[in-house]
């Protein structure tokens, strides 16, 4: 059965820095493009990183750039994202993904609260 579980969500103050974690079991890890996501109150679920297989290439929401750093430990299977300079509109629900386009694979975490006030 595969499993992702986020940790490392929180209360921090606007400027402050978070580092969510995903643990994943269940699934050939280093063959999952990983993906972190976010969803706000009343607003969409939306791309906020991704990652490659081998984690040579990176991709972010133009909102995160420069703020967030997205990696990956194949060996331990995870994927993390380090969130710096936290601003109040970074406030929602982030959540892992994992996917394998070639065999429509799409699996998710169950999220982790993320809220950034004063």
């Amino acid at each position: 059965q595969v499993q992702l579980v986020e940790s490392g969500g929180g209360l921090v103050q606007p400027g402050g820095s978070l580092r969510l974690s995903c643990a994943t079991s269940g699934l050939i890890f280093s063959t999952y493009v990983m993906r972190w996501y976010r969803q706000a109150p009343g607003k969409e679920r939306e791309l906020v990183a991704g990652i490659s297989t081998t984690g040579g290439v990176t991709s972010y929401a133009d909102s995160v750039k420069g703020r967030f750093t997205i990696s990956r430990d194949n060996a331990k299977k995870m994927v993390f994202l380090q969130m710096n300079n936290l601003k109040p509109e970074d406030t929602a629900v982030y959540y892992c993904n994992a996917v394998r386009v070639s065999v429509h694979h799409d699996y998710w975490g169950q999220g982790t609260q993320v809220t950034v006030s004063s």
